[in-house]
């Protein structure tokens, strides 16, 4: 059977164009419609769900922000809370006051004891008050008290050297019949009593203390006329 091509290529032409034309419109509406239904789904999220989850939220801080006010003293229960949280911080800046016996009994001659002694660690001095034989001990003691050196490793593992006490001051001496008594004054380096070091004394070695001999019982005695 033969066929005969009865339209012009003009026409032919013409429906291509037409049907391409019906498929672009067709694509063209697609695209049109997908880019609404996202555009309504990004106005219902930002316009409608955020406003509502905005809401939502402002309701919850205004009745827990009503529920903490009702709360009875609020501030006490603030201010205890900041005050335990800040205790782990303070009990590690505490100075180790256990390290003052071992420290004196490496200072302290032989021959003199100590009956009162006031000790400030906010101004890092002491003030020691005690009994001696002669004045040489004295002066033996204010001597080791001035050498005295301490050491410690740093976190890098070197070693740190430096003076442990300064300013020492034979403020007072007196002799009676009772007794002889001093009075020596001076200021200690803080990083002796530091925790986070593990300090060791260099003691100059000008006479016998309670640490050479292990007497340190001997090391506290009661100043004449005190019990």
């Amino acid at each position: 059977m033969t066929q005969f091509n009865l339209l012009p290529d003009v026409k032919m032409q013409y429906i291509r164009a037409k049907n391409l034309k019906r498929t672009v419109m067709v694509v063209s509406s697609l695209v049109a419609a997908g880019a609404l239904a996202i555009f309504i789904l990004l106005f219902l999220t930002v316009d409608v769900y955020q406003k509502l989850r905005l809401d939502g939220i402002n309701k919850k801080i205004a009745t827990n922000t009503s529920t903490l006010k009702s709360t009875p003293d609020l501030n006490k229960v603030l201010t205890i809370q900041n005050q335990l949280n800040s205790l782990p911080t303070l009990n590690a800046g505490k100075p180790v006051v256990s390290r003052l016996f071992n420290y004196l009994s490496q200072v302290t001659p032989l021959k003199l004891s100590i009956g009162k002694m006031d000790t400030d660690f906010t101004l890092h001095t002491f003030d020691i008050t005690g009994a001696y034989d002669t004045l040489a001990t004295v002066n033996q003691f204010t001597d080791a008290l001035k050498f005295t050196n301490y050491s410690y490793s740093d976190s890098a593992g070197k070693t740190v050297t430096a003076k442990a006490f300064s300013n020492v001051v034979l403020a007072n001496f007196s002799r009676t019949d009772q007794a002889n008594t001093y009075e020596v004054t001076c200021s200690f380096n803080p990083d002796i009593f530091d925790t986070k070091k593990n300090v060791t004394l260099t003691v100059p070695n000008i006479t016998s203390t309670r640490s050479t001999v292990e007497q340190p019982t001997d090391l506290f005695k009661a100043l004449p006329g005190q019990k």
